[in-house]
Protein backbone atom coordinates (compact mmCIF):
# COMPACT_ATOMS: atom_id res chain seq x y z
CA UNK A 1 0.00 0.00 0.00
CA UNK A 2 1.76 3.19 -1.26
CA UNK A 3 0.15 7.10 -0.95
CA UNK A 4 1.76 10.08 -2.21
CA UNK A 5 0.33 13.98 -0.56
CA UNK A 6 1.71 17.36 -0.86
CA UNK A 7 2.91 18.06 2.87
CA UNK A 8 5.45 20.33 4.28
CA UNK A 9 6.32 22.07 0.48
CA UNK A 10 7.06 18.86 -0.87
CA UNK A 11 5.91 15.05 -1.85
CA UNK A 12 6.06 12.77 0.85
CA UNK A 13 5.49 9.23 0.19
CA UNK A 14 4.79 6.12 2.20
CA UNK A 15 4.68 2.49 1.09
CA UNK A 16 3.85 -0.55 3.17
CA UNK A 17 4.51 -3.38 2.09
CA UNK A 18 4.13 -6.27 4.63
CA UNK A 19 3.95 -9.16 2.17
CA UNK A 20 3.81 -11.85 4.35
CA UNK A 21 0.62 -10.65 5.96
CA UNK A 22 -2.72 -9.83 4.08
CA UNK A 23 -6.51 -9.53 4.34
CA UNK A 24 -8.63 -6.97 5.30
CA UNK A 25 -7.82 -6.43 8.59
CA UNK A 26 -4.35 -5.91 7.29
CA UNK A 27 -5.42 -3.45 5.45
CA UNK A 28 -7.11 -1.32 7.60
CA UNK A 29 -3.81 -1.15 9.89
CA UNK A 30 -1.68 -0.37 7.18
CA UNK A 31 -4.06 2.30 5.89
CA UNK A 32 -4.63 3.91 9.47
CA UNK A 33 -0.89 3.56 9.72
CA UNK A 34 -0.17 5.60 6.52
CA UNK A 35 -2.62 8.26 7.66
CA UNK A 36 -1.31 8.26 10.95
CA UNK A 37 2.35 9.11 9.50
CA UNK A 38 0.57 11.98 6.93
CA UNK A 39 -0.69 13.08 10.43
CA UNK A 40 2.15 13.21 11.98
CA UNK A 41 4.20 15.27 8.71
CA UNK A 42 1.16 17.46 9.05
CA UNK A 43 2.08 18.88 12.54
CA UNK A 44 5.19 18.83 11.80
CA UNK A 45 4.86 21.04 9.47
CA UNK A 46 2.40 23.23 11.60
CA UNK A 47 5.12 23.34 14.20
CA UNK A 48 8.29 24.29 12.18
CA UNK A 49 7.39 26.22 9.13
CA UNK A 50 9.08 29.55 8.67
CA UNK A 51 6.12 29.87 5.58
CA UNK A 52 3.29 29.91 8.02
CA UNK A 53 2.36 32.61 10.21
CA UNK A 54 0.64 30.64 12.58
CA UNK A 55 3.11 28.02 13.35
CA UNK A 56 5.54 27.90 16.31
CA UNK A 57 8.72 28.63 14.63
CA UNK A 58 6.79 31.95 13.25
CA UNK A 59 5.47 32.66 16.35
CA UNK A 60 9.48 32.43 18.05
CA UNK A 61 10.97 34.73 15.32
CA UNK A 62 8.09 37.15 15.67
CA UNK A 63 8.83 37.45 19.31
CA UNK A 64 5.68 36.55 20.43
CA UNK A 65 6.50 33.29 22.02
CA UNK A 66 9.02 33.22 24.78
CA UNK A 67 11.21 30.53 25.63
CA UNK A 68 9.51 29.20 28.74
CA UNK A 69 6.33 28.53 26.42
CA UNK A 70 8.31 26.41 23.95
CA UNK A 71 6.76 23.44 22.91
CA UNK A 72 9.33 20.23 23.81
CA UNK A 73 9.43 19.40 20.48
CA UNK A 74 11.06 23.10 19.72
CA UNK A 75 13.32 22.00 22.38
CA UNK A 76 14.92 18.99 20.85
CA UNK A 77 15.09 20.21 17.48
CA UNK A 78 17.03 23.22 18.84
CA UNK A 79 19.22 21.29 21.52
CA UNK A 80 19.82 19.17 18.15
CA UNK A 81 20.81 21.71 15.87
CA UNK A 82 23.25 23.39 18.21
CA UNK A 83 25.10 19.95 18.74
CA UNK A 84 25.72 19.52 14.54
CA UNK A 85 26.70 22.99 14.50
CA UNK A 86 29.14 21.76 17.61
CA UNK A 87 29.87 18.70 15.04
CA UNK A 88 30.60 20.40 11.46
CA UNK A 89 32.43 23.26 12.81
CA UNK A 90 29.83 25.89 12.21
CA UNK A 91 28.61 24.86 9.11
CA UNK A 92 25.70 23.86 9.75
CA UNK A 93 23.57 26.76 11.52
CA UNK A 94 19.92 27.66 11.91
CA UNK A 95 20.45 31.30 13.23
CA UNK A 96 19.57 33.58 10.04
CA UNK A 97 21.92 36.51 9.61
CA UNK A 98 18.73 39.04 10.46
CA UNK A 99 18.70 37.04 13.82
CA UNK A 100 15.76 34.36 12.87
CA UNK A 101 15.85 31.02 12.51
CA UNK A 102 15.04 28.23 9.99
CA UNK A 103 15.52 24.43 11.49
CA UNK A 104 14.27 22.79 7.95
CA UNK A 105 17.74 21.77 7.61
CA UNK A 106 17.16 19.39 10.14
CA UNK A 107 13.82 19.03 10.36
CA UNK A 108 12.94 17.00 7.99
CA UNK A 109 15.48 14.47 8.58
CA UNK A 110 14.53 14.11 11.89
CA UNK A 111 10.71 13.87 11.15
CA UNK A 112 10.89 10.80 8.34
CA UNK A 113 13.48 9.25 11.11
CA UNK A 114 10.22 9.94 13.26
CA UNK A 115 7.54 8.51 11.10
CA UNK A 116 9.63 5.62 10.75
CA UNK A 117 9.59 4.81 14.27
CA UNK A 118 5.94 5.59 14.30
CA UNK A 119 5.09 2.69 11.40
CA UNK A 120 7.67 0.38 13.55
CA UNK A 121 5.32 0.72 16.47
CA UNK A 122 2.44 0.13 14.70
CA UNK A 123 3.94 -3.49 13.80
CA UNK A 124 5.38 -3.56 10.23
CA UNK A 125 8.92 -4.10 9.23
CA UNK A 126 8.77 -3.41 5.20
CA UNK A 127 8.02 0.40 4.71
CA UNK A 128 9.88 3.24 3.19
CA UNK A 129 9.34 6.78 3.62
CA UNK A 130 10.37 9.69 1.46
CA UNK A 131 10.71 13.32 1.76
CA UNK A 132 11.33 15.39 -0.94
CA UNK A 133 13.58 12.40 -1.89
CA UNK A 134 15.31 12.06 1.56
CA UNK A 135 14.49 8.04 2.28
CA UNK A 136 14.01 5.97 5.28
CA UNK A 137 13.65 2.09 3.90
CA UNK A 138 13.44 -0.38 6.72
CA UNK A 139 13.36 -3.88 5.44
CA UNK A 140 12.57 -5.34 1.94
CA UNK A 141 10.24 -4.37 -0.89
CA UNK A 142 7.59 -6.29 -2.39
CA UNK A 143 9.74 -8.38 -4.15
CA UNK A 144 11.31 -9.14 -0.86
CA UNK A 145 14.34 -7.40 -2.36
CA UNK A 146 16.42 -4.61 -0.37
CA UNK A 147 14.74 -1.11 -1.55
CA UNK A 148 16.57 0.43 -4.26
CA UNK A 149 16.85 4.48 -4.51
CA UNK A 150 18.11 6.33 -8.06
CA UNK A 151 20.69 9.58 -7.86
CA UNK A 152 19.42 11.86 -10.37
CA UNK A 153 21.42 13.21 -13.39
CA UNK A 154 21.25 16.96 -11.78
CA UNK A 155 20.83 18.24 -15.80
CA UNK A 156 18.71 15.53 -17.14
CA UNK A 157 16.18 14.47 -13.89
CA UNK A 158 14.28 12.31 -16.32
CA UNK A 159 17.87 10.02 -15.65
CA UNK A 160 19.61 8.44 -12.82
CA UNK A 161 23.29 8.73 -12.54
CA UNK A 162 23.27 5.79 -10.00
CA UNK A 163 21.23 2.93 -8.72
CA UNK A 164 21.85 2.33 -4.88
CA UNK A 165 20.55 -0.09 -2.33
CA UNK A 166 19.03 0.86 0.84
CA UNK A 167 20.39 -1.18 3.50
CA UNK A 168 17.31 -2.72 6.29
CA UNK A 169 17.56 0.53 8.05
CA UNK A 170 20.52 3.14 6.64
CA UNK A 171 18.73 6.58 5.30
CA UNK A 172 19.55 7.95 1.77
CA UNK A 173 19.53 12.03 1.88
CA UNK A 174 20.40 14.34 -1.48
CA UNK A 175 20.99 17.65 -1.09
CA UNK A 176 21.00 20.00 -4.58
CA UNK A 177 20.61 23.04 -6.34
CA UNK A 178 18.70 21.16 -9.51
CA UNK A 179 15.16 21.50 -8.09
CA UNK A 180 14.71 24.05 -5.57
CA UNK A 181 18.14 26.75 -6.80
CA UNK A 182 20.32 27.73 -4.38
CA UNK A 183 19.09 27.40 -1.22
CA UNK A 184 21.99 26.36 1.23
CA UNK A 185 25.01 29.40 2.26
CA UNK A 186 28.12 28.88 3.76
CA UNK A 187 27.60 30.33 7.40
CA UNK A 188 31.16 31.70 7.97
CA UNK A 189 30.98 33.59 4.75
CA UNK A 190 27.13 34.35 3.91
CA UNK A 191 28.32 33.84 -0.08
CA UNK A 192 25.92 30.82 -1.36
CA UNK A 193 27.52 27.42 -1.61
CA UNK A 194 27.15 26.34 -5.39
CA UNK A 195 30.55 24.90 -5.85
CA UNK A 196 28.81 21.24 -6.16
CA UNK A 197 25.39 20.98 -7.76
CA UNK A 198 24.58 17.28 -5.99
CA UNK A 199 25.79 15.76 -2.82
CA UNK A 200 23.63 12.14 -1.91
CA UNK A 201 24.81 10.95 1.70
CA UNK A 202 24.14 7.50 3.44
CA UNK A 203 23.95 7.87 6.79
CA UNK A 204 22.75 4.99 10.13
CA UNK A 205 19.46 6.68 9.39
CA UNK A 206 17.97 8.98 8.19
CA UNK A 207 18.77 12.21 10.24
CA UNK A 208 22.09 11.72 10.55
CA UNK A 209 21.92 11.49 6.30
CA UNK A 210 20.02 14.56 6.54
CA UNK A 211 22.00 16.53 8.77
CA UNK A 212 25.32 16.06 7.29
CA UNK A 213 24.33 16.86 4.06
CA UNK A 214 23.06 19.74 4.35
CA UNK A 215 26.50 20.74 6.26
CA UNK A 216 28.89 19.26 3.78
CA UNK A 217 26.87 20.80 1.22
CA UNK A 218 27.71 23.94 2.23
CA UNK A 219 31.41 23.02 2.52
CA UNK A 220 31.27 23.01 -0.93
CA UNK A 221 34.60 20.90 -2.33
CA UNK A 222 35.88 19.84 1.04
CA UNK A 223 32.09 17.68 1.19
CA UNK A 224 32.85 14.61 0.08
CA UNK A 225 36.33 14.97 2.60
CA UNK A 226 34.12 15.25 5.19
CA UNK A 227 31.59 12.84 4.68
CA UNK A 228 34.43 9.96 4.19
CA UNK A 229 35.78 10.91 7.73
CA UNK A 230 32.45 9.67 9.56
CA UNK A 231 32.29 6.60 10.61
CA UNK A 232 29.28 4.70 9.37
CA UNK A 233 28.53 7.37 6.50
CA UNK A 234 29.21 7.32 2.80
CA UNK A 235 28.73 10.08 0.19
CA UNK A 236 28.36 10.55 -3.79
CA UNK A 237 29.24 14.11 -4.72
CA UNK A 238 28.19 16.13 -8.05
CA UNK A 239 30.18 19.55 -8.60
CA UNK A 240 29.56 22.31 -10.51
CA UNK A 241 32.04 21.32 -13.34
CA UNK A 242 29.93 17.67 -13.72
CA UNK A 243 32.73 15.49 -11.77
CA UNK A 244 31.49 12.93 -10.07
CA UNK A 245 33.50 11.82 -6.39
CA UNK A 246 32.77 9.26 -3.89
CA UNK A 247 34.19 8.13 -0.72
CA UNK A 248 35.60 4.55 -0.53
CA UNK A 249 33.12 2.79 0.71
CA UNK A 250 30.28 4.12 -1.41
CA UNK A 251 30.03 1.34 -4.27
CA UNK A 252 29.11 -1.54 -1.58
CA UNK A 253 25.67 0.38 -1.82
CA UNK A 254 25.77 0.20 -5.57
CA UNK A 255 23.77 -1.45 -7.85
CA UNK A 256 24.79 0.60 -11.20
CA UNK A 257 25.44 3.32 -12.87
CA UNK A 258 22.61 4.22 -14.40
CA UNK A 259 18.94 2.82 -15.32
Amino acid sequence: MKETRILMGMPISVEIVDARRGGTTEETRRAATIEATFAHFAHIDETFSTYKDTSEISAINAGRLPRKEWSPEMEVVFALSEETKRATGGYFDIKRPDGTYDPSGLVKGWAIWNAAQLIMKKGFSDFYVDAGGDIQAHGVNGEGDPWSVGIRNPWDIRENVQVIRAAHHEGIATSGTYIRGTHIYDPHTGAAADAIVSLTVIGPNIYEADRFATAAFAMGSDAIRFIGSLPGFEGYMIDAQRTATKTAGWDAYRITDAA
